[in-house]
């Protein structure tokens, strides 16, 4: 029951949403690839961010001095459920790269 409430919570917010949208699509982005294409601060992203991983929806790894962000690996089948209906959420056609790739 915890889970389904952390989660529940976790997409309570349209750009949470969209964040784990965009993540879902491209698989794995930084904090400054999610910024440029959905037009958000990196302050409100980061915070975003910290509460998808706290619910266990994305994980994260470092590469030099970048933090990439994924979907985690083994989503419960409560999780897996929201991903199928967050791929229906409509996001810009392109992705605004960052500059390290």
């Amino acid at each position: 029951m915890e889970k389904l409430l952390q989660i529940s919570k976790a997409f309570s917010d349209l750009n949470r949403i969209k964040i784990t949208a965009l993540i879902q699509r491209e698989h794995d982005l930084c904090v400054c690839e999610i910024c440029d294409t959905l037009d958000l601060s990196q302050p409100l992203v980061s915070r975003h961010l910290k509460q998808l991983k706290e619910a266990g929806i994305l994980q994260s790894h470092q590469e030099g001095k970048w933090i990439i962000y994924a979907i985690t690996e083994q989503p419960s089948h409560l999780l897996m459920n929201y991903l199928e209906e967050i791929k229906k959420v409509e996001l810009p056609p392109k992705l605004v790269a960052c500059i390290k790739k």
